[in-house]
């Protein structure tokens, strides 16, 4: 007999699954599986990256201005890579892009039609592939803070728009042919009286551009002023231009800010008393207000927009310099995201209506339309503008594009 404190070794028999357990390890296994890919997929699609390595994507080379934020937006950017097409920028004001070169370029996008009109023609004279879309416009405006847009109107050259909510407004419409000539008899804003306001300031009446030879705005707002100086009519001839160049050049001369984008320095907390009046467009202050809205649950009532009655309406051009790029140019013209997108950011889409009720679903004041004792102003051909360009300042020769 052997030792009873010691025991044989039991041989354990593994017994096989059984059956149901086994497919209910399958089912548990796939179950996971699923719930990981459709996690994936959720966080792809919120950082715009849906289904991205599983379709081609279209890398496009842009050279655009102050349109550039557009395509710098979350919600532009993952519209575009849903069908398949990634924008890169290069940033540079509109005339600069007109008369750089633009090789190595799927597109450029000037933030008007006298940029927009000097790369098309410079591209068909090389008969160079062109084609041009429109898909949204904005006004030309001059923003500003309340105590100088009050002391224009204590000065006869700016009043309050109605119907823009309730408040303190912040649109004011200003009376073009005054204003110029506070500006071109060196008025400052002293002499208006701005200390009524708590301000003081020994500058001259001015509204500041950018580089007009950068800048698609100041183009445009010699534009305005040579059809404000012109009786409200566009000047039509070279020697009538050369006439109204050089009464203004004298207003004009003194611009010129080496930023081709003055909003971003109106909009950040800067010394008032440098550039209190600056030349920009509508949607871009539009946009403003709605981000600070979200942030603040107010608007800004501190910064207002002044709106020339003589008004100015600028249309972006997207311009295709070879076929790829047509598919953007179509996408931006027809995807209902991308206009509703646009809407949301201060553009005014050809062919609808709907920034009014996008600006009251923000809880923005909407500027009244357009009309009543305003005049359409309109720019010179492309000859007689470039031709006052170049008498304000010598602007360097365009290159080969």
């Amino acid at each position: 007999m052997g030792d009873p404190a010691r025991t044989e070794p039991a041989l354990t028999v593994a017994r096989e699954p059984h059956p149901f357990r086994q497919r209910a390890l399958r089912v548990l296994t796939l179950a996971l599986a699923l719930l990981l890919t459709v996690s994936g997929t959720a966080v792809l699609a919120t950082a715009g990256h849906l289904l991205l390595p599983f379709q081609r994507l279209t890398t496009l080379e842009g050279r655009l201005a102050s349109k550039a934020g557009f395509f710098e937006d979350e919600q532009v950017t993952r519209i575009l890579l849903e069908h398949g097409i990634r924008v890169r920028t290069v940033s540079s004001g509109s005339r600069e892009v007109a008369t750089g070169s633009l090789d190595g370029y799927d597109f450029v996008f000037p933030s008007g039609e006298p940029a927009g009109d000097l790369i098309s023609s410079t591209r068909q004279k090389q008969h160079r592939y062109t084609n041009i879309y429109r898909p949204f416009d904005s006004p030309l405006v001059l923003a500003t803070y309340r105590e100088y847009a009050e002391t224009l109107r204590d000065a006869g050259a700016a009043r309050p728009q109605t119907g823009s909510g309730t408040g303190e407004p912040l649109y004011y419409s200003l009376d073009m042919n005054r204003f110029l000539a506070l500006t071109e008899h060196n008025r400052r804003w002293n002499d208006l009286g701005i200390g009524r306001h708590g301000l003081s300031n020994g500058n001259v009446v001015l509204a500041q551009t950018s580089d007009i030879c950068e800048s698609n705005s100041a183009g445009t707002y010699l534009g305005l002023v040579a059809f404000t100086r012109n009786g409200n009519d566009v000047p039509t001839d070279l020697r009538r231009a050369d006439e109204i160049a050089a009464k203004v050049k004298p207003l004009l001369i003194r611009q010129g800010s080496p930023g081709a984008d003055l909003f971003k320095y109106y909009a950040s907390p800067n010394d008032h008393r440098l550039d209190p009046v600056v030349v920009v467009y509508e949607h871009q202050f539009l946009a403003y207000q709605a981000g600070y809205r979200t942030r603040h649950r107010t608007v800004d009532t501190e910064r207002v927009l002044l709106y020339p009655t003589t008004r100015m309406l600028t249309q972006p051009q997207f311009i295709a310099l070879d076929r790829r790029a047509d598919r953007l140019g179509e996408l931006l013209e027809h995807n209902p995201e991308l206009q509703r997108r646009a809407t949301e950011l201060g553009y005014h889409v050809l062919g609808a209506d709907a920034l009014t009720g996008r600006l009251r679903q923000q809880g923005v004041p909407a500027p009244p339309a357009a009309g009543g004792d305003e005049t359409a102003a309109r720019m010179p051909e492309l000859e007689i503008l470039e031709r006052m360009i170049a008498a304000v300042k010598n602007c360097p020769a365009p290159a080969t594009n």
